[in-house]
C-alpha cells in the first residue's frame, strides 16, 4: 500500500530559512510543501486551508510569534503536527509552545536528518 505524502506548511519570517527548509523537505519523497508563510498570521491562515500534515513554525516571527501561531492552529487545525523552530534555546520559549501544545522542537541549525525525522514523527505518529 503506498501511502499518501505528508503536507507540510512551513512558516519562518527569514527568507534564507524558509529556502532551505523548503528545499530539504521537497527532497523527500514522501513529503510534499503545500505553501509557504513570513509570519504567524499567513501560517494561521495556511494551515485553515490546507489542513496539513505537519507545520514547521519559526518561534520569533512577526504577527505574535510562533506560540500565538501554535496555540490558533492547534484550535483550527488540531490534528496538524506542530514542529517548532527556534534560534534560541531557552526554557521560557519553549514553555511557551509547550503550553501552546507543540511537542516537538529543535534548534535552527539542527541537522536536515533531525528536521527530517520531526517531520515524518509528527506527520506519521504510529510509524517511527
Amino acid at each position: 500500500m503506498i501511502e499518501p505524502r505528508l503536507s507540510v506548511v512551513i512558516s519562518d519570517d527569514d527568507p534564507m530559512i524558509r529556502d532551505a527548509l523548503r528545499e530539504v523537505l521537497d527532497a523527500e519523497p514522501d513529503f510534499e510543501v503545500v505553501a509557504v508563510a513570513r509570519d504567524a498570521d499567513e501560517a494561521i491562515e495556511l494551515v485553515e486551508r490546507h489542513a496539513p500534515a505537519v507545520v514547521v513554525l519559526d518561534l520569533r516571527m512577526p504577527g505574535g510569534g510562533g506560540g500565538r501561531a501554535a496555540r490558533e492552529i492547534r484550535l483550527r487545525s488540531p490534528r496538524t503536527g506542530i514542529l517548532a523552530l527556534s534560534a534560541f534555546a531557552d526554557q521560557e520559549s519553549y514553555r511557551e509552545i509547550e503550553s501552546a501544545g507543540v511537542v516537538e522542537q529543535l534548534v535552527k541549525g539542527a541537522s536536515n536528518s533531525d528536521i527530517v525525522a520531526a517531520v515524518r514523527r509528527l506527520g506519521r505518529p504510529g510509524r517511527r
